[in-house]
C-alpha cells in the first residue's frame, strides 16, 4: 500500500534481479537478496558481467530508497500522524543498520574486484572514487549511532513542526505568520515578529539540547573513523573532491569583502525609502515604498497553475515535465497545521519521478521555492534514463545550480502572477534574495566550522560565536533589547540539526546559477541548452565538468564573485 497520497508508480525500468513481490520495509526479506548480490558480484568472470552487476546493485538500492521516500513523505506531510512516525522510525531503525554493513560488503567487494581496473575510467572514474571512498569511511560500530542521530533529528522535525502561535484571533503555524512581514502596517508587522520570536524562545532549551545530542553522536561518528574533528569527517563524507574546508573559509571572506557592501547599501536604500532612523528586524521584508504586499496567488491550484503557465513560454520539455508531474500528483503545496516546515523535492528513486513538498501561504517566496523544488525536479528527470543509479544523483553543489538557475531563468516571466509593474518589484525583491542569501549562507556555515572545531565548547561560547557570526554578516540591522532572539536564530535552521555542513552548497551552487543568468542575458536559448545538456549528465562528472558543461566556471573566489554581484547591482537599478 501506498504511503504517499497518489496511486502506485512503476518502475521506470522493470526489475532484473529483485522480484517485485518482495517486501522493501522489513530487513528479513531483504537480506537473502543482498547474498544474493554478493554472490553474483563474486561470480562476475567479465568486465560485461560486472558492470551488469553494477546496475544490479542499484536497482536494489534505488527500490530501498524509494521505501524510505515514501515514509519520510508521508511523515513531513502528516507529523501529527502516529501512523506515519512509526513507519519512517520503523525503517531507520530496523531496516538501515542492518542494511549499512551489506552496502559496505558490496562496496569492498567491488573496490577489491580483479576486473576493476578493466573498467573504463572516463565512465566509472567518479563511481569508482565514491565506492573507495564508501570502503574507507565505514566502521560498524556507526551503525548504532547513525541512526540514534537520524532518531533524533526527527525529534527536531516533529517539534518543529507543531510550532503555532495565537495571532490576529486565530491559530497559525509559524509559516503562515511569515505573510505578516510584508504588512505596511509596522505595529502589526513587530507584533507578528515577536509573536513568532516568543515561541521559539520557548523551545530555546529543547533546540540546544537535541543539538548537543547531535554533536554528541557525530563526534563520536568521526572518531571513530579516525578523524580529529566531526568537520573532516564531514568533508570527507560528503564527497568534497574538489574543495575542503579552507576554500570554505575564504568563500565566507569573499562574501564578506565583495557582498556586504551591496547588502549595507541596499539596507541604507530600505531605511531611506521607509524614513527610519534603523531597521529593525520586522523592516527588512515589507516593501520600502509602502506598498501592499505581493500576493500571487490565493489557492495553491493557481500557484500550480501560474507555474505551468511559465514552464510552458519558458520550454516545451520543461513544460510537459511540469504537467506530468501535475497528474501523478506528485505536489503537495499547501501550508497545514502539522506539516513539516521547509520545502524539499525528493526523488522516488525507482519510479525516477520527483516529488515537490511545500508550505505555500500565498508569498512570492512561496513562487520562487516552486521554480526552486521545479528545478530539482527537472534535474532528476533529465537524468532518469541513466542506468546507473548513482550517476541518477549529482553533489549538491550542482543540484543547487539546477534549482537556483530555474528561479533566475523563470524570473521575467512572473507576470504570470502580475501585473508589469508588480512583476518588475517581484524581480527586484527576487535579486535582493539573491544578495542576501549569501551572507546568510556565511554565517550558517562558518557557525557550523566553528561548532565542530571545538568540540568541548559550552551553550554560552556557542552563543557568543553564534553572534560574532551575525555582527560579522548581519549588515545594519538594530536588534538592541532583542539579544536573547538574536543569539538563537540559528535553531530555525533545520540543516544544522539534519543536514550537518550541508549548507556551502547553496553558495557554490548560487554562483554557478548567478553565472546561467548571465549567460541568458546574452544568449538565452545558448544558455538555457547548456544548462539542460549540464542536468541531463547527471552526477557522472566531476562538479568542474558539470559546472563546465553548463557554461559556468568552477570557482568561488571574490575574482568570480565580484563581477556577478556588480550585474545584479546593474539589475536592479534597470528595475527600478
Amino acid at each position: 500500500m501506498s504511503l504517499l497520497p497518489l496511486g502506485e508508480l512503476p518502475a521506470h525500468t522493470p526489475r532484473r534481479f529483485l522480484p517485485n513481490s518482495v517486501d522493501l520495509g522489513t530487513w528479513a526479506a531483504l537480506e537473502p537478496h543482498f547474498d544474493r548480490l554478493e554472490a553474483a558480484g563474486r561470480a562476475c568472470g567479465t568486465v560485461g558481467e560486472l558492470e551488469r552487476w553494477l546496475v544490479d546493485l542499484g536497482e536494489v538500492t534505488s527500490a530501498i530508497d524509494e521505501e524510505r521516500a515514501r515514509r519520510y513523505i508521508a511523515m513531513t506531510c502528516h507529523t501529527e500522524d502516529p501512523a506515519a512516525e512509526r513507519a519512517y522510525l520503523q525503517f531507520v531503525e530496523e531496516v538501515e543498520p542492518p542494511m549499512k554493513p551489506r552496502m559496505f560488503a558490496l562496496a569492498r567487494l567491488y573496490s577489491g574486484h580483479p576486473l576493476r581496473g578493466l573498467l573504463d575510467p572516463a565512465r566509472y572514474g567518479v563511481l569508482d572514487r565514491a565506492k573507495l571512498l564508501e570502503v574507507e569511511l565505514f566502521r560498524e560500530e556507526n551503525v548504532a549511532l547513525e541512526t540514534e542521530e537520524a532518531r533524533v533529528a526527527q525529534q527536531y522535525q516533529k517539534l518543529t513542526g507543531g510550532l503555532t502561535v495565537w495571532f490576529d484571533g486565530a491559530e497559525r503555524t509559524v509559516a503562515q505568520m511569515g505573510r505578516y512581514q510584508e504588512e505596511t502596517d509596522r505595529t502589526v508587522r513587530e507584533a507578528a515578529w515577536r509573536a513568532v520570536a516568543d515561541r521559539w524562545l520557548k523551545e530555546e532549551e529543547a533546540c540546544d539540547g537535541l543539538f548537543d545530542t547531535l554533536r554528541g553522536l557525530r563526534e563520536k561518528v568521526a572518531a571513530n573513523a579516525g578523524f580529529g574533528d566531526y568537520r573532516a569527517y564531514a568533508f570527507k563524507a560528503r564527497g568534497r573532491f574538489d574543495y575542503g574546508p579552507d576554500d570554505c573559509l575564504r568563500f565566507h571572506d569573499a562574501i564578506e569583502e565583495v557582498v556586504m557592501p551591496v547588502v549595507r547599501r541596499l539596507q541604507g536604500r530600505r531605511r531611506s525609502q521607509m524614513g527610519l532612523d534603523a531597521l529593525r528586524p520586522w523592516d527588512t521584508g515589507v516593501d520600502p515604498l509602502g506598498r501592499p504586499p505581493l500576493h500571487p496567488f490565493t489557492e495553491t491550484a493557481e500557484l500550480e497553475e501560474g507555474g505551468q503557465r511559465i514552464f510552458d513560454r519558458l520550454d516545451p520539455v520543461l513544460s510537459g515535465e511540469f504537467r506530468r508531474m501535475r497528474e501523478l500528483r506528485l505536489l503537495d503545496l499547501a501550508n497545514r497545521k502539522g506539516k513539516a516546515p521547509g520545502g524539499y523535492q525528493y526523488t522516488l528513486s525507482e519510479a525516477r519521478l520527483p516529488f515537490i513538498f511545500m508550505n505555500a501561504v500565498g508569498l512570492q517566496r512561496d513562487v520562487e521555492t516552486l521554480l526552486h523544488e521545479a528545478g530539482h525536479a527537472f534535474h532528476a528527470l533529465a537524468s532518469r534514463d541513466e542506468p546507473l543509479a548513482p550517476y541518477r544523483e549529482c553533489p549538491i553543489e550542482f543540484c543547487e545550480v539546477a534549482s537556483m538557475a530555474m528561479e533566475l531563468l523563470a524570473a521575467d516571466k512572473l507576470d504570470e502572477f502580475y501585473g508589469e509593474a508588480e512583476a518588475r518589484r517581484a524581480r527586484r525583491t527576487h535579486l535582493e534574495g539573491v544578495v542576501g542569501v549569501f551572507p546568510w549562507i556565511a554565517t550558517i556555515d562558518a557557525f557550523q566550522h566553528w561548532a565542530y572545531t571545538n568540540p568541548s565548547h559550552g551553550r554560552e561560547e556557542r552563543r557568543a560565536a553564534w553572534l560574532a557570526l551575525m555582527d560579522r554578516f548581519g549588515g545594519d540591522v538594530d536588534w538592541a533589547g532583542l539579544e536573547p532572539v538574536r543569539g538563537c536564530r540559528w535553531h530555525r535552521q533545520l540543516h544544522v540539526f539534519i543536514h550537518p555542513f550541508y549548507y556551502v552548497e547553496y553558495g557554490i551552487a548560487q554562483l554557478g546559477a548567478l553565472q546561467v543568468w548571465a549567460n541568458a542575458g546574452k544568449d538565452a536559448a545558448g544558455a538555457l541548452a547548456r544548462y539542460r545538456q549540464a542536468l541531463a549528465l547527471g552526477g557522472s562528472r566531476p562538479l568542474p565538468e558539470l559546472f563546465a558543461t553548463a557554461g559556468c566556471r568552477w570557482d568561488f573566489s571574490k575574482e568570480t564573485l565580484r563581477p556577478l554581484l556588480g550585474a545584479v547591482e546593474e539589475e536592479l537599478e534597470r528595475l527600478g
